[in-house]
């Protein structure tokens, strides 16, 4: 239990003289600190980006001599290689605008260079190879789609690097393709187009109009070399379909000229005027192999001539004539039959060279001034004849 005492030596201990006690302590130490001295530096941010310059310049200071140089080495090397490579393109362009004017080309072809570096090899007069691409090139009645050579070791003729005057080529590998879509265009007059069949053989199939009227027309093309420098067509099957009355097959054999369609000799024989009118023909009778006593029955008796024009034998006999034959002896008949006499008129005229002549695919490659230039395959491909050859010994200008 507290005594007076004690009370009154508590209530004797006032708070605020203990505060009061603190002016001269450590707070008035703090307060005076504001106060910048004479010799004090004054308080400014930390400069980041200055900093961060002198970590970097020294990260690269800190780099040893020797990397250092290889780093040099390298930014030396890729200037060394653009600049190659821009002389390698101007070298290229300024080529394809010599060989479009000395070849009289519609267009500048494609030059590739190959070989690394070029400046050296141009200072040693020696390119490895170049490659050169042409499209459309003229040869005869059609364009070659695509002509492609490479020439190796290439020898140039030049005063200096900068002044090149020709060149000369001792070995070259070459490449042409005559592609069918071509073929289609420009051969289109007759609306005919051509695709592959096997390797050496072309299918042209289409429309040929011949006296006002579309004719369906079905061939065979066997592509052959024609010796070192040429290509020929051998143009075989040629067939002129005339709707399902006849087809036509140019040439002198039984085989060829006009005949009925089976179709059309069955229609013949079913059709008493065109039977009667068939038969009226004593030529004709002899040629189908009837005897003269059976033709007058069936002349003079329907029934007899049912009889008659409906066996297979007559039918087929029918299909053997040769209706060219009658163009000019019987016209009547023919138009009886059902034939355009001016048609019958302008067939005859499409003889197998006629023919052959409109189908034809072939050309030959220009002879070089010197060297050689031959062929050295022929191949149908699925987008057309491609034909690769080879040169020797030849120059440029």
């Amino acid at each position: 239990m507290r005594t007076p005492h004690h009370i009154a030596t508590h209530y004797r201990s006032n708070p605020y003289d203990e505060l009061g006690a603190l002016d001269e302590g450590p707070l008035e130490d703090f307060l005076r600190r504001d106060t910048v001295g004479e010799d004090d530096e004054e308080w400014a941010p930390p400069n980041h980006r200055r900093n961060g310059r002198r970590r970097r310049r020294g990260r690269f200071a800190g780099l040893s001599l020797g990397m250092k140089a290889v780093v040099g080495l390298v930014v030396l090397a890729a200037c060394l290689a653009l600049t190659d490579r821009w002389a390698l393109l101007y070298a290229e362009r300024e080529a394809a605008d010599t060989l479009k004017d000395r070849l009289d080309l519609a267009a500048a072809p494609e030059v590739e260079i190959g070989g690394f570096p070029f400046v050296t090899q141009l200072a040693d007069e020696r390119l490895d190879s170049v490659k050169v691409t042409v499209p459309d090139v003229a040869a005869d009645r059609v364009s070659l789609a695509q002509v492609s050579a490479t020439a190796k070791n290439v020898r140039l003729d030049a005063d200096s690097p900068t002044s090149v005057r020709g060149a000369s080529v001792p070995e070259l590998d070459g490449d042409v393709l005559l592609s069918f879509a071509d073929l289609n265009r420009e051969l289109g007059a007759s609306q005919v187009t051509f695709t592959g069949e096997g390797h050496d053989r072309i299918r042209a199939r289409g429309m040929l109009p011949v006296a006002g009227h579309d004719l369906r027309l079905r061939a065979e093309a066997r592509i052959l070399r024609d010796g070192d420098r040429g290509i020929t067509t051998h143009i075989g099957g040629m067939r002129l379909d005339i709707g399902d009355l006849a087809t036509y097959r140019p040439g002198a054999r039984a085989s060829e000229g006009l005949h009925l369609t089976s179709d059309a000799a069955a229609r013949i024989a079913r059709e008493t005027r065109k039977a009667k009118a068939l038969l009226s023909v004593p030529s004709l009778v002899r040629r189908l192999g009837v005897p003269d006593s059976a033709v007058r029955e069936a002349l003079r008796d329907d029934t007899k001539l049912a009889d008659l024009t409906g066996s297979a034998r007559f039918a087929r006999q029918a299909m053997n004539l040769n209706l060219i034959d009658l163009a000019l002896a019987h016209p009547q008949l023919l138009k009886t039959l059902g034939f355009d006499p001016t048609l019958l008129d302008a067939l005859p005229r499409l003889t197998r060279p006629v023919l052959a002549d409109r189908l034809s695919l072939g050309f030959r490659l220009p002879e070089p001034p010197n060297g050689e230039l031959r062929l050295r395959d022929v191949r149908v491909e699925e987008d057309g004849i491609r034909v690769r050859l080879d040169g020797a010994g030849l120059s440029i200008g």
